[in-house]
């Protein structure tokens, strides 16, 4: 059996032993799917080249470079690659089905996450960028979509992923505009593209969840450029305001490591009130 040319609906097959549930929308070179994983007896998602874009050699390009990156990548904050068919009419890949909201969808439905989620979320995410810059990758396009909240949360789509030295040598944009740093809008111009845009990424992903706003305009494209970012709600304490401020920094020479933030973020979460137990009490 091959892989369907034309576009699928829910509970028809996306490939062998993948049954699509649910579209869950997907970029410009893929559809992604909720689907069912015969083989492992699992919900999985799979991420199934568009059907116009099965010739297109950049689009195959992008699809080879990803499954090569998953491929390497083994963390508890990272989506596994579980299967892929790069010889199907439609590749495809098959990455695990993380269980919960996105960032992104948490934020709009709830507003500014509360500090001991805020905290949380943020230690994940340091520690899946310091993993993934250890083996000499940029993920260049880290945004509260791309985050799935969960213990712990899990950074997903490497579609746009590269090699430091690949980052460094790129001469065009890269990125999703509001999360993009200022050297990933004009790379050269206004620095090299590489390990610390994920950082600034870093930084306005966790504005956001901080705020319940974005920390740039949306308009004009690219506001990063010239404005500095909005001023923070009151109730984000200083400590987390200085990191977020630090990460946000023009100059990618300037900013912190995920490394140098976790530690900065270490006594903020010493210090959170400890959960206990109400009602009980221990008699000797």
């Amino acid at each position: 059996m091959s892989t369907p040319t034309g576009t699928v609906t829910g509970g028809e097959p996306l490939a062998p032993g993948l049954t699509g549930l649910e579209e869950l929308g997907g970029g410009a070179s893929y559809e992604a799917w909720l689907a069912f994983d015969e083989r492992l007896h699992a919900p999985v998602v799979v991420k199934i080249v568009r059907p116009h874009l099965v010739g297109d050699e950049a689009t195959l390009a992008g699809y080879r470079r990803e499954l090569e990156i998953l491929s390497s990548l083994s963390h508890p904050g990272i989506a596994r690659l579980f299967a892929y068919d790069d010889e199907a009419e439609r590749p495809y890949l098959v990455v695990e089905h993380v269980d919960g909201p996105t960032l992104s969808s948490l934020i709009s439905r709830h507003g500014p996450l509360p500090e001991h989620q805020l905290l949380a979320v943020a230690v994940d995410l340091c520690s899946a960028l310091h993993y993934v810059h250890g083996q000499g990758l940029c993920h260049l396009d880290l945004k509260p979509s791309n985050v799935v909240t969960g213990a712990p949360a899990k950074l997903i789509d490497f579609s746009v992923a590269m090699t430091a030295e690949e980052a460094d040598a790129l001469t065009h944009p890269v990125g999703s505009d509001e999360y993009m740093a200022p050297e990933q809008c004009l790379p050269h111009e206004r620095g090299r593209v590489g390990q610390a845009s994920d950082v600034w990424a870093l930084g306005a992903t966790l504005f956001r969840a901080a705020a319940g706003y974005r920390a740039f305009d949306r308009e004009p494209r690219w506001a990063q450029l010239t404005d500095a970012p909005h001023p923070l709600p009151h109730f984000v304490g200083a400590e987390l305001a200085e990191i977020l401020d630090d990460c946000l920094q023009p100059d990618p020479a300037d900013r912190p490591t995920p490394l140098q933030v976790v530690e900065r973020l270490d006594p903020l979460v010493a210090n959170l009130p400890k959960a206990r137990l109400s009602g009980f009490s221990v008699r000797l």
